[in-house]
Parts: C-alpha cells; structure tokens; sequence
C-alpha cells in the first residue's frame, strides 16, 4: 500500500510509514472533504469514501504501523465519531517532527520529553481558550427553532478572544477545569477512553443558550447533516420535555438509509425503522396494527454463537462416527427455540447481532418477526419501554423477559430494480414512550450513503459532545493558532535559558521539539484552507505566518478561513466574498484534547519501537557482532 512512498531502511522505518500513512487522509480535513475511490485489485470492487476512518477501513494494512495506526482511529471513532482526520494527520506531522529531531542527533527521551511539555502546553491552550455555552449565541426567539433554509437563529458576531492572563484554574460555566498535573504517556494499542477526566461538573441548573447557534458552528460544512439532528433534537426535546434543548442522546437515535431517492427527501420519523426483505415484510404486514409481544436478544440468533468472555475446554477432542451431528445438534436447537417462542407468543424477535438464516426461515413460516443487527442502545430502549428483559441467548427467555406493547407498521415499499432486491421499510415503535427516532437518509447514488451516513454521526456526536461538556473551543484554526504561539513562546524561553550560563544543551533541544511541534499545527491549519480549493500552499502558509506576527492573529485566521467556506457554500449566489455574514466556528472541547492525545500516544509508540529495532547495518563492517539475534 506504501510501494509510492520511499522508504529509508537507515532512517527510522516506522516514522517514515506513519507520515504516508498520514497523507492519504490530507483531503479529508476541513469543510470541503473531497471523495475517494478506492478498487480491490482482486475483486473489483470499488468503494466511494470521503473520510479518514473509511480509507483506512477499505486499506489493506499488513505493517505492525498501519494496525496500529488503524486501532488507534477506530479507537477515537468508536467514542466520539468525529476527530480521526485530526488525529491522524498530527500524528504523521508530529512524527515528521520527530524524525527532524532524530537527523538533528537529539536523543528520543529528549524528544518525548519536549513533546510530552508541548502537549502540556496546549491542553492549558485548550482549556484556558474554551467557551462555555451557556449563554452563548443566546437570542430572545426559540432555541429550539429552526428553519428550512439554514440551521436557523442569529448568528453571535462577538469576537472570540483569549484572556492570557488565565489563571491556572480556570471557570467554565458551571465546570471547573484544573489544568495542573502531569500527563501520563499510556503506549498501549487500545486507547479508547470513553470519559474525558479532564473536566469535572458540578450538578448546576443551565443558563438559557442558542442550541442552533451552537449546531451551526459545530456544522464545518455539513449543513444538510446538522440540519437532520437539529430535527432530531427538536422532536427529542418535546418528548422529553426539555424546552431549553439542554441535552441530546444519540442513543436513541437511529439511521436507516434508502438508496434510489434523491437527498432532498431525507428526514427525521419517530419509531426505529428498518429495512426488511420480501419474506420478513409478508410477515410485518399480517402483524401490522396489532399490540406484539418482543423478546430481545443481545448477541446473535443462531447455534454456534457464544457470548464475550466463553472460552472452549483446551485440549478436548470430539470423535464420532456421524458426519451431520453438528447439523443435526443445530437442527434441535432451532427446533426447541422456536417452540419456546410460539410457547411464549412473542411476534417480534429484536437481534443486537446476525440471526441464522434458517432460524429467520422458520420464524416467518410461523408469523414470527426477526429483526437483526439492532444496536445495543436501541435494544435497551425497547427494554424500558415494554419491561422486556434482553437476553444473551434465546434459550434463557421466559415469560418475565417478555416485552409488550409493540406495533409495526409499513411505511413505505421501497421496491426493486434489476441491480438490487426489494425491500420495505417498516416502523417498529412503542406508541411514543421509547423516545426513539430514526432518520431517513436517501441519495441517488448508492456509493454515496454510507459517507452521508458517516456525515450525520459525526454532526450528531459533535453536538452531544459540546452540550456534555457545557463548553467549546474557537474553530476554524483559532485554538490551533493559540497553541503555536504559546509553543513558540516557550521555544525561544528555551534557547534564552541555553545561551545562559544555566542553561544547557537539554534546554536548546527542547526549544527545538517545541518549535517543531509548531510547525506541525502550521501545517494542518494551511492544509485545511488549501482544500478549500481557493488558496494554495504557499499562500496559506503565507497568511498564517502573517497572522502570527499580529498581536490578534487568531482571531483574523478564524475569519479568513470562515470566509472561505462561505465563499464555497455561496459560490453559486449573487453574494460578494465581503458581504458574506459573519459565522462562529466551533470544536469540541473533549474530542480535539482526546485526538491530540491520541496522536501524541501513538507517535511515542511508533518512536520507541524504532529507537529499539535497529535497521540497515551493513554486513561488512562486522558490526552485526555486537547484536543479540532474537
């Protein structure tokens, strides 16, 4: 996957892997993503993606490197949907940074030491420099409204500004954020960290805010995506009740997307609707307006499966003379389980994994409904709201794990043509106390759904992010221009305490990593306006160093970058690059913090392991005497 990329096996090998794998993801940051095809040489199939989790998914990574920069992504993915472009390309510019410091001759606990403080430097960056939202875009209408057009209210036209004399503790609406203590470099491949321990709350009531106002900043140039959760949170909040839209839960939203229908008709329904096939609809309509019982079952519908954690007897073999006894052990067990559904009139199966082919085959030849790959969160909804109990295994249901007060209803016959099966959308509610809802994605182009899919999440878990932290960073490069002018403060404090008698060769490398690292943030915020496709490299790394030399740089960055985004949603309108309305950027306070961390974690793995793989030694020197062969 690497073969255009040239290698060094004299340098150190792993750094070099992890910058091109950084490259082919540079498209998928900022606003204006650009599409990827990506053909299995073997198959043929291609696949259509436009973001960083999803090149890397469709990639065949065979380098310890590309697997461990891959569960590191999945990793930020899985907890916050969004920030794995970020991620991955400060990972790859910081390990350029590193491999610099290794040409340089500085030792790498030098260089994880003076990383380890930049990182110190700007998470207080990132602190200091967050807003709290409460209060924030706050207008005298609804904040709950929105309008067809936009995500809807007033935008705030207040500059966002940096208090340098922050104190190290510093207030945040209703949180305190302590920025003191030291970081901990955690060079594991798993570093998944559901909750961020970085902000504690104090159970305060909620000032009256602009959640619209807030949407629209969070947007980066998804506007049709927020616009849906926006929706989503509208319904969600007059179910609940909640007036103020203090709260969204994702998880109790769903997706269903429906190819062959132009994007303009997606749209936000209650229920949880799902796709099912000619079969499993014949079902749905005979059981349609009728009050079903439900049984949930949290893992796979079918005879071979096991939960998490089961592990077989080691050593055990079984010899018999039947050739067919797994088939006929699989055959009783189908037998006996769908005696014991039709023995407790369940109509409805809900399934959080795959069900058995045969197993479906049966249930509907008995009028009985089996739904498959229903996530977990939406499993646990249907459990509170009929009192059904899930279960790992079918066998284990009893009368008391029973739900009731389900109904399935057909909402739309999507059809077929000569290229796919035909399949019908059928609503599956609880009569309006589950507080599920689903949201209807559909495109023309069949390629095309599971990067609107993925652009929904993403708004989605950006927005539940900031409303959880009760606060967010100054976007469009703000925050990032903040953090490399307290690098580069701190760089050249460093060469003055080395040209001191105090000072030392310690303190002139450490200046060096820092302003390194710097460079690093330069080179992401000029990569994001170059793919807005109306700057060049050169110009924006012009225009951030020209920013950087005045005293409010970060507050003129943010505007020239937000302008260009406008000028690409407007390009096609009468209105002028200088009259177009002035909009607030925002970034998510944990998610920006959890992606830097990440990048840095992975990159001092990368780095360790190559400062103790040695490469490249020449076999006529004789200096391969001196190695330990493992």
């Amino acid at each position: 996957m690497l073969r255009s990329t040239v290698i060094n096996p004299r340098q150190p090998v792993g750094l070099q892997e992890l910058a091109a794998l950084a490259a082919v993801a540079h498209s998928t940051l900022g606003p204006n993503k650009r599409y990827k095809f990506i053909q299995d040489d073997t198959s043929g199939e291609s696949a259509l993606v436009c973001s960083c989790f999803r090149i890397l998914e469709n990639l065949e990574l065979t380098s310890a490197v590309g697997q461990l920069v891959y569960e590191t992504v999945q990793a930020q993915q899985k907890v916050f949907n969004t920030g794995s472009g970020c991620l991955l390309f400060l990972a790859g510019a910081w390990g350029r940074a590193a491999l610099e410091c290794v040409h340089r001759g500085i030792s790498v606990s030098r260089i994880i030491s003076g990383m380890s403080d930049g990182f110190d430097l700007c998470a207080d960056v990132l602190r200091k420099c967050s807003i709290s939202t409460d209060g924030l875009g706050a207008v005298k209408s609804d904040s709950c409204t929105t309008t067809s057009r936009g995500l809807g209210l007033q935008m705030s036209k207040k500059p966002i500004m940096e208090d340098s004399r922050a104190s190290h503790h510093l207030s945040v609406g209703h949180k305190t954020l302590n920025t003191g203590g030291h970081r901990k470099i955690k060079l594991s491949r798993h570093f998944c960290q559901p909750e961020s321990k970085n902000v504690s709350t104090a159970p305060q009531p909620h000032q009256f805010f602009n959640v619209g106002h807030i949407a629209e900043g969070l947007s980066h140039g998804c506007v049709q995506a927020m616009n849906l959760v926006m929706e989503a949170v509208k319904l969600q909040s007059k179910t609940n009740q909640d007036l103020s839209c203090s709260t969204f839960d994702v998880t109790k939203v769903v997706t269903c997307v429906v190819p062959g229908l132009p994007e303009e008709h997606a749209c936000v329904l209650p229920g949880c609707i799902v796709l099912l096939s000619d079969e499993q609809a014949a079902v749905a309509h005979h059981l349609k307006e009728q009050h079903l019982k439900v049984a949930l079952i949290n893992g796979d519908l079918s005879h071979a499966f096991r939960h998490l954690g089961f592990s077989r007897p080691a050593g055990v073999q079984h010899v018999s003379e039947q050739l067919a006894l797994s088939s006929d052990k699989e055959e009783v067990w189908m037998v006996k389980v769908v005696a014991l559904l039709l023995n407790l009139e369940a109509n409805l199966i809900l399934v959080s994994g795959l069900a058995s082919e045969k197993v479906i085959q049966h249930c509907c030849g008995r009028r009985v409904l089996v739904v498959e790959k229903v996530k977990a969160s939406i499993l646990k909804a249907f459990a509170d709201a009929t009192a059904g109990v899930p279960v790992t295994y079918a066998t284990q249901l009893t009368k008391h794990c029973v739900g009731t007060g389900v109904k399935v209803e057909i909402w739309r016959d999507l059809g077929g043509g000569s290229e796919r099966k035909s399949s019908t959308a059928v609503n599956i509610s609880t009569g309006g106390n589950s507080g599920l809802f689903t949201v209807i994605l559909t495109s023309c182009i069949r390629g095309k759904l599971q990067a609107l899919e993925d652009q929904f999440w993403a708004c989605a878990y950006r927005l539940h992010h900031a409303l959880k932290d009760r606060a967010v960073l100054p976007g469009a490069g703000a925050t990032e221009m903040l953090c490399i002018r307290r690098l580069r403060q701190r760089a050249v404090s460093a060469y003055s305490t080395q040209e001191s008698e105090a000072g030392g060769a310690a303190d002139l490398d450490r200046g060096v990593v820092l302003h390194l690292m710097a460079d690093g943030l330069i080179d992401y915020i000029s990569t994001v306006m170059v793919n807005t496709g109306r700057v060049s490299k050169v110009r924006a790394r012009t225009v951030v160093s020209q920013q950087l030399q005045e005293r409010n740089g970060h507050v003129d960055i943010a505007a020239r970058l937000s302008q260009l985004v406008l000028e690409g949603e407007n390009e096609d309108s009468d209105l002028k690059s200088n009259e177009a309305p002035e909009m607030d950027v925002y970034d998510n306070l944990s998610v920006k913090q959890e992606a830097w961390r990440k990048a840095l974690d992975l990159l001092f793995l990368v780095l360790q392991t190559d400062a103790e793989v040695i490469t490249g030694v020449d076999l006529t020197t004789g200096a391969q005497g001196n190695l330990m062969l493992l």
